[in-house]
């Protein structure tokens, strides 16, 4: 009989990590996109995961959640610990997971529903047994959009301008009561002022959530993250972690050339 996780036992212990990477590989095919990763993540901390296009950032952020199942070529080596469960052993849903670890992807991709469909999805689909209006208003609130769209709630996601569809998107995320969130380049697609909401918001949200973030941006990385992981691309074009630390040392006094090297921008 399978080892049967619940969500129960996928909340996080009273430990100062919630997740952490060790020895982590991710192939596609026979193509090694990931290597070696060992990283640990804080609770109630943001983590900014930065580094050039193909050095796997993106990779790395859906391994924890198992968003690469999805993906018919890819496969993982070593572990992904959640709470001291691997998320990769045998006996481990994939779907439970997601319901800890909650994702918003770098596109606003709300569906075509109402607003209020949209937050209520994930909840319906989990078959939760309380006030779904209450837990709707109160993901909108907390996605700081709740005062832009209470009066019209009916009206299409897709009617949302792109900023407003992002947190759409995080609201739907927040509502099922993640541990942890990833966002992968959340704000990429805004404009600076739908961007500056998001960080705003970003930064709120820590008080109940840790959420790891892919971005590009090293100025979005150094005002939102409080701890920073830079991977660059190896000779053998697998991505590797080069450096990780607190958000200010890595951006002011970096262990390493090469970090220092990308954040001021003499990378090659």
């Amino acid at each position: 009989m399978k080892n049967e996780i619940t969500n129960t036992n996928l909340k996080p212990s009273k430990e100062d990590t919630i997740i952490s990477a060790r020895n982590l590989n991710v192939y596609y095919g026979n193509f090694r996109a990931v290597k070696d990763v060992n990283l640990s993540v804080k609770k109630n901390k943001v983590l900014s995961l930065i580094g050039p296009s193909g050095c796997g950032k993106s990779t790395l952020l859906r391994c924890f959640n198992r968003m690469n199942d999805l993906v018919l070529s890819a496969s993982v080596e070593g572990e992904v610990v959640y709470n001291g469960i691997d998320l990769y052993s045998s006996g481990v849903d994939a779907t439970e997971i997601r319901s800890s670890i909650g994702m918003v992807f770098q596109k606003p991709n709300p569906f075509p529903k109402s607003i209020y469909d949209n937050v209520a999805f994930g909840l319906r689909i989990n078959g939760y047994q309380g006030d779904i209006e209450e837990a709707v208003e109160k993901s909108l609130k907390q996605a700081a959009l709740w005062d832009e769209v209470k009066d019209r709630l009916k009206d299409s996601g897709l009617t949302l301008s792109g900023g407003q569809q992002q947190r759409l998107c995080i609201a739907r995320a927040l509502a099922i009561e993640p541990d942890i969130v990833l966002m992968d380049e959340p704000c990429s697609a805004l404009d600076p002022i739908a961007t500056l909401a998001i960080e705003e918001l970003i930064r709120e949200l820590i008080s109940k959530y840790t959420i790891i973030i892919v971005t590009h941006n090293m100025q979005q990385a150094a005002r939102v993250s409080d701890e920073t992981a830079f991977l660059m691309v190896g000779d053998d074009r697998a991505g590797y972690l080069v450096e990780t630390g607190d958000t200010q040392q890595i951006f002011t006094n970096p262990t390493e050339e090469r970090t220092e090297a990308y954040i001021t921008g003499r990378f090659s």
